[in-house]
């Protein structure tokens, strides 16, 4: 699924993609799902369209590119919503300030310790509470996008007016 979104990343390929060099993060996102071509893939695949079903405005961002590591895919609106990371065993949604979130339904797993994220681990052959992860993305924009309508109060000019 195309989406336009802005470049947030180089636009050289990335070490470890086969192929012409990719234009946009959605295109790295499309590449790393098709790399996997495993359960990870699809998991990851699954939780991008449910993203996008919470909130279609989302911009997908591909971030954290260095030697060591291909980069991360970003989903973001007013600020990072989540991460969506893959790994051996797991794919991960870390929500940046996930821990500024209420979960009623218990979905975040890991990365319980800290004061700011939160984290979904995904195991293979694990279901998502589909309907709960929209109303955590959806809590994640909100908390993003709070404050951010209003103006900043402008600081008062330290010129005397005689």
């Amino acid at each position: 699924m195309k989406r336009p979104v802005p470049v947030s990343h180089p636009t050289k390929p990335t070490p470890g993609f086969v192929g012409a060099p990719v234009e946009s993060a959605s295109a790295f996102i499309d590449a790393k799902i098709k790399e996997l071509g495993d359960w990870r893939g699809k998991t990851l695949a699954k939780v991008r369209d449910i993203i996008y079903e919470a909130d279609p405005e989302i911009v997908e961002e591909w971030k954290w590119v260095k030697p060591t590591s291909p980069g991360t895919p970003v989903f973001s609106h007013g600020g990072i919503v989540c991460t969506g990371e893959t790994y051996k065993n797991v794919v991960k949604m870390t929500f940046a300030k996930g821990a500024a979130l209420k979960d009623p339904s218990g979905l975040f797993n890991s990365s319980l310790d800290g004061n700011v994220r939160r984290a979904i681990d995904i195991h293979e052959g694990e279901k998502v509470d589909e309907a709960a992860l929209k109303d955590l993305i959806r809590a994640a924009v909100a908390l993003n996008l709070k404050g951010k309508s209003k103006p900043k109060p402008r600081r008062a000019s330290s010129k005397r007016a005689d």
